[in-house]
């Protein structure tokens, strides 16, 4: 059986894009999730990987590979993984597979690799341009950054983390769990949790 899976970091994404090219025989499996959370600890992915399991999915089509993830060798063992349960990674906007002939194609492993390591470095590029950014405000005196001691009104905090609100007022989850699913800290949910029992919103 074939399978596709779509990850996307925030729900007010579209994943139109990533569906183009989809089929109808296709299952579809879909995060909304960071890159940086390792893919077997994604909702979907580990779905995914029990369907893997069970022998249905023998077909994986990812647009990107870096849907799979930002982290080089986080991506490069879910391939890995793949490959020894015999599934077949297309990843469309390279239009290559892992799998050609029933043997392991070799260029794919060298693309990928290369692939997930420019991923991860632009990850870390872009966290160290965040942090340059912020510099530069501070000294220009456009941004000041949090006053150590204070805290951050609980209205902002709601407002920011809206998805965990959410997966903790619906009470279907373990706290670790909507940590997972919304990409944050296990102390984010935690402190999202303190301010809706507080204002008994829980």
């Amino acid at each position: 059986m074939k399978a596709r899976y779509i990850r996307i970091s925030y729900a007010t994404q579209n994943t139109a894009r990533q569906l183009i090219k989809s089929h109808p025989n296709e299952q579809l499996f879909i995060d909304v999730i960071s890159g940086a959370i390792p893919f077997n600890e994604r909702p979907q992915a580990a779905k995914l990987i029990e369907a893997i399991e069970s022998g249905t999915i023998n077909n994986l089509s990812v647009e990107a590979i870096d849907r799979l993830g930002r982290n080089a060798f986080d991506v490069q063992t879910t391939i890995e993984y793949l490959n020894t349960k015999g599934v077949n990674l297309r990843v469309e906007n390279l239009g290559i597979e892992s799998i050609v002939k029933g043997k392991p194609n070799s260029i794919f492993k060298l693309i990928t690799d290369v692939l997930s390591n420019v991923a991860a470095m632009e990850r870390e590029s872009l966290k160290e341009r965040q942090k340059q950014g912020i510099a530069i405000a501070v000294a220009q005196g456009k941004f000041k950054g949090r006053v150590k001691g204070s805290t951050t009104p609980d209205n902002v905090v709601l407002e920011q983390y809206k998805q965990v609100a959410k997966e903790l007022k619906l009470q279907t989850n373990s706290l670790r769990k909507i940590a997972s699913i919304c990409g944050v800290s296990l102390g984010t949910v935690q402190k999202v949790q303190t301010i809706l029992r507080n204002r008994k919103e829980l």
